[in-house]
């Protein structure tokens, strides 16, 4: 029998970020390790992603990380971790793995154990194994993967919807699933993101008449807006254009090489003729795809816009189509892009959220996956509090013991001993690490507060110059201000800000000792408190003395 424990380093109460972590006695395997994109207090942070210390202490027992799927919320953490942990085994299928090599490239970041799982073929470990199901997401090969256990199978779903109409590498093998389910399941971890909603996901996730409707509505050019990881979106576009004599432009890099390389892997089964070059840039009827990334929403379209695209000028008789419907986080920048739009008579077509959904699962397909599986623990993950709450009560009327449904927060260790849940309230220490740039260090809290400030209240820097033997004042004080007051109006503040710096400077300096660490947090102190009962504003104050 086994000592098991659960826990997330993150993606509890949270969109994005998704780590989770099960240890069967020594041995350590990992599920998904993700980013978040920062709300706007993350002032210049690029994204966010789980602390991985915890791997970085335990790596000889780590036996591998096991990607679900390709999106960024669910592998975005991969190229920081390999820099760190190269040797690292990688578990993941296909296609997985290739939008995987796309991030390293761009990275370059070099990985040394990359391995690609089959289908319906266990992965041994010692005493457990993993088996890697087929579920139906918005990208191919998305995997659902079962933990065996000596106390039963820890079933994680990834992010998975029911819809038989979608086939080949968007299928899901529900024979599989409830095979698994006639087995002993300890515990089930499933998506909460839209616990929320009712009946299934399917059809609201299919915009294949929407598209029909947009192309036969619209004869001149269309401009549409994709994620390039959703997969089956980009497949319904070219589907809906192959029975028009429209052509498809796809602009940029990074989305060329999303479809060509899904192209190439019979992933994307797509006809070349139908992609022009630039040159049909201005076709009429012609189909643009512009990509749009979650870490800058919009971003293509609003360089349009603004006439900043090298390629695409706007016409008045285009179209734009955004493919995708509002997401949590972009709801002003949309709508912010739309009404710019219309102000220049550009007609948008943009799907409904009401209408359209992601491809998560709602209520009903929560409770088939459960129903599938018989779990006898449960176990929200992925999602707000409040949805993994209402993901809870699903399992209860279905009939999962109270006491068995999990709801915990990032670091909280759930505890099986010989296959019974044990009451033992551990917490392992979770963080974020805040990634900008190409800095892979942790920009931190200290840094983000010197942001904000300087955000908020701009900066004021302190110059003088002393005399290297005399240290007499030779120049200045000198106020420099940017981003805090209008420097013409304000003229009385700024001479008054130098005679209280010449003041500490002189208060402490001698004619063979400048105390400089004392002026600094005298001058920061001091007019710190003079800036705020003048202005009501702190901003940041930084003080440079030199000696000739």
């Amino acid at each position: 029998m086994s000592k098991i424990r659960l826990f997330a380093l993150g993606g509890l109460n949270e969109d994005g970020k998704n780590m989770y972590v099960v240890e069967v006695d020594k041995n350590i395997y990992i599920f998904d390790a993700g980013l978040k994109y920062p709300k706007d207090r993350f002032l210049g942070i690029d994204y966010i992603i789980p602390s991985f210390d915890y791997l970085k202490e335990n790596i000889k027992r780590i036996k591998g990380i096991f990607l679900s799927h390709g999106h960024e919320s669910n592998i975005g953490a991969i190229a920081d971790i390999l820099i760190d942990l190269p040797n690292i085994p990688i578990y993941a299928s296909k296609y997985t793995l290739e939008m995987l090599k796309i991030q390293l490239e761009i990275d370059q970041v070099k990985a040394n154990n990359l391995n690609e799982v089959k289908f319906n073929h266990l992965i041994k470990f010692d005493t457990e194994s993993i088996l890697p199901i087929r579920v139906t997401h918005s990208i191919p090969d998305s995997t659902l993967f079962v933990l065996n256990t000596k106390d039963g199978s820890i079933v994680y779903t990834g992010d998975f919807i029911f819809d038989p109409t979608m086939s080949d590498h968007f299928s899901c093998d529900i024979g599989e699933l409830a095979s698994v389910g006639k087995k002993k399941v300890l515990c089930l971890m499933t998506e909460s993101m839209y616990a929320e909603k009712d009946g299934f996901t399917t059809p609201e996730h299919r915009v294949a008449s929407f598209i029909k409707r947009v192309l036969h509505e619209n004869e001149n050019r269309i401009i549409m807006s994709v994620l390039p990881a959703h997969i089956y979106r980009i497949k319904e576009i070219f589907d809906e254009v192959a029975k028009t004599n429209r052509q498809i432009v796809i602009m940029g890099k990074y989305l060329n090489d999303i479809i060509n390389r899904s192209i190439d892997l019979d992933y994307l089964n797509i006809n070349r003729n139908k992609i022009g070059d630039l040159s049909n840039l201005n076709d009429k009827g012609v189909i643009v795809l512009v990509c749009d990334l979650k870490e800058k929403p919009y971003a293509n379209l609003e360089r349009i816009l603004k006439d900043n695209d090298k390629f695409i000028k706007l016409k008045s008789d285009d179209t734009i189509f955004i493919t995708e419907p509002m997401y949590l986080g972009v709801e002003k920048r949309m709508v912010m892009i739309m009404d710019e739009f219309a102000k220049k008579k550009i007609s948008v077509e943009a799907l409904s959220l009401k209408e359209h959904l992601l491809f998560h699962p709602s209520k009903e397909d929560i409770m088939m996956m459960i129903e599938l599986m018989h779990p006898k623990y449960y176990f929200p993950v992925k999602g707000n509090y409040k949805d993994q709450v209402e993901n809870g009560n699903l399992a209860l009327k279905l009939g999962i013991k109270k006491e068995n449904i999990l709801l915990k927060q990032n670091g909280d260790v759930i505890t099986f001993i010989n296959g019974k849940l044990s009451d033992e309230f551990e917490h392992i220490k979770v963080d974020e690490t805040l990634i900008d740039g190409k800095s892979q260090n942790d920009i931190g809290e200290v840094v983000l507060k010197d942001r904000e400030m300087l955000a908020e209240a701009g900066i004021v820097i302190v110059t003088a110059t002393l005399d290297k033997k005399t240290k007499e004042i030779l120049a200045g004080p000198e106020i420099l201000t940017r981003g805090f007051i209008y420097v013409k109006d304000n003229m009385d503040v700024l001479k008054e800000s130098s005679v209280i710096s010449e003041r500490i400077i002189k208060n402490n300096t001698t004619s063979s000792y400048v105390d400089y660490n004392n002026i600094k947090q005298e001058i920061r102190s001091t007019l710190g408190k003079y800036f705020y009962e003048t202005t009501e504003c702190r901003p940041m104050i930084i003080t440079v003395i030199g000696e000739i």
